[in-house]
């Protein structure tokens, strides 16, 4: 099982993004950079992080009574259980799929802009 800091990069990797993290390694924040700016970013935890994540990679998202699913095209990448919190199974799913996605891209250097 990847860490969580292992599946923001792959996900940022496949949405073209390059990280940078911000804090002390125990306390680490992704961080991204555009025009003059830089930019918290987290679709773990912010719901419109995880939903431009999906947009951009066109990662489907489906609901069922016990779980989120997301998928990129017809392979079901990522199923969370909703446990008590069905929003945040959902942004796992996502970045779950984002992340196979990643993992089948080749690396770039210079990485890129959301």
């Amino acid at each position: 099982m990847q860490s969580d800091r292992e599946l923001l990069e792959l996900a940022a990797k496949a949405a073209g993004m390059r990280l940078e993290w911000d804090g002390h390694p125990d306390a680490w924040q992704p961080m991204y950079y555009e025009g003059k700016t830089y930019h918290s970013w987290d679709p773990l935890t912010d719901d419109g992080d995880a939903l431009r994540l999906a947009v951009k990679l066109r990662i489907g998202i489906e609901h069922e009574e016990e779980a989120a699913i997301a998928w990129d095209g017809c392979i079901g990448t990522g199923r969370i259980p909703n446990g008590d919190d069905p929003a945040s199974a959902t942004r796992r799913a996502i970045v779950l799929a984002a992340a196979d996605i990643g993992t089948t891209q080749p690396s770039k250097d210079g990485g890129g802009d959301a």
